[in-house]
């Protein structure tokens, strides 16, 4: 989100404000387009694609699908060796919420999601929904705007771990389909102020 949807990008503007030379770029334009995040439209430029609605809500309800998943595993068999990393991770999360620090809370809270996966013996699940949630991780960039609101889901990462901890399935599966929820609940309010961020 540091180049707005619909924005036009110059080759030669990147290639000088990342100090490389045109080639790279043009290379990883070709990747952006395959994953979505461009558009490259002939004789008029590159653009960054814009929000998809569809494309949004599909990867969610995938994500909750694999995550309520874990969480059930986790709920009956999660492996205790991990309890002090992520113990670690909850604790790096505060420090980054409080700090303001948007980028760190947001990598601290994807590997909490990849730690419960790994706890359950199913680290791929979480390399699936890491590549199925990069469109929403736009719209989470968004969110992110106050240390309030990642304190806010330090909490929630907090209570899911603890439901988990103590085998309450039915606790840890609701607490983690609310805290998925959390995307498709900004989506409007998202879509009012930058109604020309979506297509």
């Amino acid at each position: 989100m540091e180049f707005a949807p619909g924005a036009r990008l110059s080759e030669h503007d990147l290639a000088a404000r990342y100090e490389v030379s045109r080639q790279p770029v043009r290379e990883a334009m070709i990747s952006l387009a395959n994953d979505n995040f461009v558009d490259i439209r002939p004789q008029r430029g590159t653009f960054v694609s814009h929000l998809s609605l569809d494309r949004i809500l599909q990867s969610r309800l995938i994500r909750e699908a694999i995550e309520t998943a874990i969480i059930q595993q986790g709920c009956r068999n999660f492996d205790v060796a991990l309890a002090p990393a992520i113990a670690t991770n909850l604790e790096i999360q505060r420090v980054r919420a409080e700090a303001g620090d948007r980028a760190g809370f947001q990598a601290a809270d994807a590997e909490f999601h990849d730690l419960l996966a790994r706890g359950v013996g199913f680290p791929h699940a979480w390399e699936t929904i890491r590549d199925l949630k990069q469109h929403t991780d736009r719209i989470c960039k968004l969110t992110l705007s106050t240390p309030e609101v990642m304190l806010g889901l330090l909490q929630q990462h907090r209570e899911i771990f603890a439901a988990i901890h103590e085998g309450k399935t039915s606790v840890a599966v609701r607490l983690m389909r609310n805290h998925l929820a959390a995307t498709k609940r900004v989506l409007p309010d998202i879509k009012r102020r930058f109604p020309d961020w979506f297509e």
